[in-house]
């Protein structure tokens, strides 16, 4: 009996953390406990710690005599929605979650173990770097982790929540991995800090400014979720979980819905503009499309002129990308293209369909796209899409321009099904600067060339502003009313469910994204 009291208090010190005044300086900062994040990430009662004893093995500058239960992270595995996961969380009550040897270990082992298993890990990162005690110890750690991530990347899941301090070598990690959640005004991610920089530099920036979730969620593009409260964060993780398999050797689960896939959505027939300029909503598209418009978006305040993220329509999970009129008009750009096709990379790893919806006028023009590599950029998105084996299905609404038309998943880079609404324009250039090229000669001749240019825009528009002239050659497989569209992608789905395509055997592409 006095071995079992023995083990029930070393449980009860490990469990503890870096005890009641550090826990309730975390809980004062707006902060769950490591424990307390894990609770709330997995189902009730599900799970398990591993490594719980572990401890460190450092000697350097006094940490012999220094304790650190559970050596700052707790590791294990548990459930979502009764499917497994692996998570871990580094416990910034203990040494300030800093990484060292062992600590670095529990985390490998949770990697392996995904790996083998097959099963999404989730790492909860609330750490103040690396443990400068343990020296090259804990930057080999950190090389471990890296060195697994990659191993994992297109393997199974993995999702990153930044729910404190993440800085220096730290951040690789969470940027190897699928998806990286941020809590506002509580998580920041950066290489060098702000004291660093106005040593080097002479900036002076705020911790927050500089890799604040808003930063990394705007304009860096780092990070893709933001939300107000831990609560919350953990609450949008499960959700996400719901969305994609185990590994990439399944498919993603199955949602029972009440709601018909040969729901038609009398709405779109009148979300067109009358006049091709003027800008709507492509959300409301994509909401009325899918399941219970019910969609989980993907980096929204990152690139908004490019839409991405997941839904299910007749239960099943689908990649749905976008372009987004009411920004920029829908134009591709930098970020945009590289938004989308590392989302499109996501999806095709884990066997879930494309829906894509098309309304782009151009790649953005100007020397600072040009010279921040556009074509280098915009070429990810079309290298994503072309490699992409699972379903894909575009729906072209509106404008469909040269090479952006071909960059949205055309039925030459591999769309399996092709789409488009009687407003659709599919063409190498707009009405307008396609009659100032082909019409010069006669518009600048004519007697009265306003309105000679004006008949010849007209005649323009009819014949080749269409959907009609693509779908006699076959690169549209039908035009459809728009308020058909849910019935049409979900009966496509259907018959592409059992489509099987492998790319040539290579040993990796040119275009990592």
């Amino acid at each position: 009996m006095d071995r079992i009291e023995d083990l029930r208090k070393r449980r009860e010190k490990i469990e503890a953390g870096g005890g009641p005044k550090r826990v309730e300086k975390q809980h004062a900062s707006g902060k769950m406990t490591a424990r307390e994040r894990i609770t709330a990430l997995l189902d009730p009662n599900s799970f398990v710690e591993l490594d719980a004893f572990v401890e460190h093995r450092c000697t350097n500058f006094g940490m012999e005599s220094m304790e650190a239960p559970g050596e700052g992270v707790v590791t294990g595995y548990g459930t979502i929605d009764n499917r497994l996961v692996y998570v871990y969380a580094q416990d910034f009550t203990v040494v300030g979650g800093s990484l060292g040897e062992m600590h670095a270990k529990k985390i490998w082992k949770v990697l392996d173990l995904a790996m083998e298993m097959g099963a999404p890990v989730i790492g909860l990162n609330d750490s103040g770097g690396a443990r400068i005690q343990e020296a090259v110890d804990a930057l080999a750690g950190y090389g471990g982790i890296f060195y697994r991530n990659t191993r994992a990347s297109g393997v199974v899941p993995q999702i990153s929540a930044i729910m404190g301090p993440c800085a220096g070598g730290a951040v690789y990690s969470p940027a190897l991995t699928d998806f990286i959640f941020m809590v506002d005004k509580t998580s920041n991610m950066f290489i060098t800090g702000p004291q660093v920089i106005k040593t080097v530099t002479g900036e002076n920036v705020t911790a927050e400014k500089l890799g604040g979730a808003m930063t990394h969620n705007t304009t860096s593009g780092v990070a893709h979720f933001v939300y107000p409260t831990e609560a919350e964060t953990l609450a949008a993780i499960r959700k996400l979980v719901g969305y994609l398999p185990l590994n990439n050797m399944e498919t993603a689960p199955v949602v029972e819905t009440s709601d018909s896939v040969n729901r038609i959505c009398d709405a779109l027939n009148s979300v067109m503009p009358e006049s091709s300029n003027t800008p709507y909503d492509m959300k409301q598209v994509i909401l009325s499309v899918v399941d219970d418009a019910d969609f989980f978006e993907v980096q929204p305040y990152y690139a908004q002129n490019m839409i991405t993220g997941f839904a299910r329509i007749g239960g099943c999970s689908v990649g749905v990308l976008a372009n987004q009129p009411k920004a920029m008009a829908g134009c591709l750009d930098i970020n945009a293209s590289d938004k989308a096709g590392r989302f499109i990379s996501i999806c095709d790893s884990f066997n879930i369909p494309l829906l894509t919806f098309v309304d782009v006028p151009g790649f953005l023009p100007g020397t600072s796209q040009e010279y921040g590599g556009i074509i280098r950029h915009g070429a990810k998105m079309l290298y994503a899409y072309s490699e992409a084996t699972v379903p894909k299905i575009t729906v072209v609404t509106r404008k469909a321009y040269g090479g952006s038309y071909l960059a949205m998943c055309s039925k030459d880079l591999g769309a399996d099904m092709v789409f488009a609404w009687p407003t659709a324009e599919i063409a190498v250039m707009g009405p307008d600067g396609a009659a100032n090229i082909i019409f010069k000669k006669e518009i600048d001749s004519a007697a009265d060339p306003a309105a000679a240019r004006k008949e010849k825009l007209d005649a323009y528009r009819a014949e080749f502003a269409t959907p009609y002239q693509a779908a006699k050659r076959g690169y549209v497989d039908d035009v459809i009313e728009p308020c058909e569209t849910r019935q049409k992608v979900a009966a496509a789905l259907n018959m592409l469910a059992s489509k099987r395509v492998s790319n040539p055997h290579k040993k990796h592409g040119n275009f990592p994204v």
